[in-house]
Formats: C-alpha cells, sequence, structure tokens
C-alpha cells in the first residue's frame, strides 16, 4: 500500500499544490518555443515533456480513478506522456521524445491548466483519504524531482548550442562552499535509513532504517573546487590509467573526456558555461558535473576515496555535520535495497525499486533542487558514467 511507501503530512492545501506546479512554469519561463522540443542526448528530454509528464501524473493517478465525472484531456496523452510506468500501457520511448513536435507548446499548457483546475477543485472536496493524501504528496515530490531534472536538461539543452546562451534561471549556481571542520565519526555502530517516528515524507528506497557498523572516519567538511580539480587536470589525470576503474577507463577514452562537462579550453584558459552563458571557471566554486569514475579517479589521486553512503548520512547527522546542499556527492555506494524493502503493489511500486542495479548513489542535493525536497536520508542514484546532473565530490580523508 501507498502508505507503507510515505508518510503523509497531516494537511494537503490547494496552496500548496498550486506553489509546487508554478515552480515548474517559472524555470520554463525564458524559453523560447524553440527550446522546448530539443533532445540533445536520451538521458536529456525536452521541456515539454516534463511539462507534459508531471501533469500527465495527476491525470492518470489521481483524477481519471478518484474525481467523479473527470474526462481525460486528451486520449492520446497517456501514450504521449508516459515515462516508464509498464502497468499503465504503452508509451513513447525514451529517446524519441525529441521527435515529438505535437502536440504543441501551446497545446501542453493548455492541459496543464485544465489539469490544474480540476486538482484544484479536487483538493477542496470532500474525498482525500489518508491514501488519498499519501498518493497526492508522492505527486508533489515527483513534480519536485521533475522540476530538479527539468532545470538540468534545459542547462544540457543551452549548454550544446554553440551560441551558449545566457538566461534568467532563479538558480544561483555560484554559490561558494564555505570552509568547515572536517567530520570525525568514531568506530561504531549507526543507524541510517528514514525514521518512521521522525514523520514527514520520504521514499520508499528510503526504508527501513537500519544498523551499520563504521570503522574509524573522517569527511572533508568542504566539497572539492575548481581549483583543486584543476590540479588534478594539469597533473595528466586523465592521461593515466593508475587512477581510474577498469570501466571508467574505458569510459574516458571512448568518450575522449577530459574536465568535466561544460568545460571547454580556449586560448590556454579554461572556461565553463552555466545559465550566465560562457565563462572563466571560478577556481571558488565547488566542482560540478563530473561522473562517478571522475569522482572515484579523482579521490584515488588525491590520496583519499569517497564515502559510503552510511558514512555520509552518518556524518550528516552528526553532532557538528559537514554543510551540504551544493552539489549532488558521489558515493562508493551502489544503489541497492536496504534490508526489509518490498516494492509496492501497481504503478506506484514502480518508482525505485526497479531501479536498483548497475547504478551509484548519491547522497544531499544541490542548487537545483526545489525548496523542501532534501533531507539526509534522500537516496539519488544515477549510473557512474552520468554528469549532466549537479554532481560534485566529498572525499575521506586520509
Amino acid at each position: 500500500m501507498i502508505q507503507e511507501i510515505i508518510q503523509p503530512k497531516t494537511v494537503i492545501l490547494p496552496d500548496t499544490y498550486r506553489q509546487v506546479r508554478s515552480w515548474t512554469k517559472r524555470l520554463c519561463a525564458s524559453l523560447e518555443t524553440e527550446d522546448y522540443v530539443v533532445q540533445p542526448t536520451p538521458d536529456v528530454s525536452p521541456p515539454k515533456w516534463h511539462l507534459g509528464h508531471t501533469t500527465w501524473f495527476w491525470e492518470q493517478f489521481v483524477l481519471l480513478p478518484h474525481a467523479p465525472g473527470y474526462r481525460a484531456f486528451h486520449d492520446d496523452f497517456s501514450f504521449v506522456f508516459n515515462s516508464y510506468y509498464e502497468s499503465v500501457g504503452r508509451r513513447v520511448l525514451r529517446t524519441q521524445r525529441g521527435n515529438l513536435s505535437r502536440p504543441t507548446v501551446e497545446q501542453v499548457y493548455e492541459y496543464r491548466a485544465y489539469v490544474d483546475e480540476a486538482m484544484t477543485r479536487f483538493l477542496s472536496g470532500e474525498l482525500l483519504t489518508t491514501e488519498l493524501r499519501s498518493l497526492i504528496e508522492l505527486g508533489l515530490n515527483h513534480e519536485q524531482q521533475h522540476q530538479e531534472l527539468l532545470a538540468t536538461d534545459i542547462k544540457y539543452i543551452l549548454g550544446h548550442n554553440p551560441l551558449f546562451p545566457a538566461i534568467d534561471m532563479p538558480v544561483n549556481e555560484r554559490a561558494v562552499d564555505q570552509p568547515g571542520p572536517a567530520v570525525f565519526l568514531p568506530e561504531g555502530v549507526y543507524t541510517i535509513g528514514f525514521r518512521n517516528e521522525s514523520g514527514g515524507f520520504c521514499f520508499d528506497n528510503e526504508l527501513n532504517a537500519h544498523k551499520v557498523y563504521l570503522n574509524d572516519v573522517t569527511l572533508s567538511g568542504q566539497l572539492v573546487t575548481n581549483a583543486e580539480y584543476l590540479e588534478f587536470i594539469e597533473a595528466g589525470g586523465y592521461q593515466q590509467f593508475r587512477h581510474w576503474l577498469s570501466d571508467g577507463w574505458s569510459w574516458v577514452n571512448a568518450q575522449q573526456i577530459e574536465a568535466p562537462l561544460y568545460w571547454y579550453k580556449i586560448d590556454g584558459r579554461w572556461y565553463s558555461y552555466s545559465f550566465a552563458g560562457l565563462q572563466p571557471v571560478d577556481p571558488a566554486l565547488p566542482v560540478c558535473h563530473v561522473s562517478f569514475y571522475e569522482a572515484d579517479a579523482y579521490a584515488r589521486w588525491r590520496g583519499g576515496r569517497l564515502p559510503t553512503e552510511a558514512e555520509w548520512e552518518s556524518a550528516a547527522l552528526s553532532e557538528n555535520p559537514f554543510r551540504w546542499g551544493l552539489r549532488w556527492e558521489w558515493t562508493a555506494s551502489a544503489y541497492l535495497a536496504y534490508p526489509g524493502f518490498t516494492t509496492a503493489e501497481g504503478a506506484v511500486g514502480e518508482y525505485n525499486g526497479k531501479f536498483m542495479s548497475g547504478q551509484m548513489v548519491l547522497r544531499g542535493a544541490s542548487v537545483v533542487t526545489p525548496e523542501g525536497h532534501s533531507r539526509p536520508t534522500y537516496r539519488n542514484f544515477f549510473q557512474p558514467d552520468k554528469r549532466w546532473q549537479y554532481t560534485g565530490i566529498r572525499l575521506i580523508q586520509s
């Protein structure tokens, strides 16, 4: 049941729904119509698809089964905007989302308005059972996940435009990590995972809380900076196989990787793309858009290692935690189920569990994570070569 996956808040108001939905539109406010359709790589979905998919979620899982008299906006939209829910039916392949010149951007915004009006009526009614409140809570967090994906996908689209256009985005990409003391964890038994007694929301992959044994370990109080990562580049880190995992070394050579994503060397100087356009690399900023392979290789070159997710969470919940939230931080942990993890029945059960293969865990949050959508137990996950998200590095000190 959904109640076993998430912990509902006491009240969900129409205002909360409107706030979350309006932020999605705010992220797209500076786009031109042509920007909405581009899909330069299969990992990136066009902004128009994100707008439609997050709307489809509300229509498919809330309105159609629970709102009396509701009629779907368009019969084909479930096929177009379903993402990966096998139990819901057919869908457009992820690699083909960039071919969707129809429905138009205007029609997708009409779809959002239609569903938002129906959802506002539904949330103001008297049909909200505990189970429905939990489902709506999941839907809000689902949309916030897509807001982060939307921001990073827009950056990838514009960052691969030869003009490197600057646009107005409500994102502080120039936030500097404030130096802090290292965090020492003494040898002992620690509890990780979401605690049910704490209340609030969590995804199913954060359950169940369980004990782990850790040796003495010290985590850096600061993320690796661009200046520090430049030392790795200039020391020939991308040309020396001894720093790399075998798969990582194959990836570096096959893709001809020589710097983080969005970095370009022009006339002997490194530049990087941000929403402000192409600018010189700022040495003070935490390094960003690196893969797990790069993070692991840098750690080996520096003589350290990446923390496990248990070490990261325990340090983040310690009496003197490090500051986190500027970058998703790669860990040395594979994305696997916690003890006692169960998959819910129906489409909701497809949310996390079926992706527990071939991916690495990231912890924390980033500058594009929506407000209120982060917590120390949150488990993000991507394949080890992915780097279009705002990913960074924190080291275990040797």
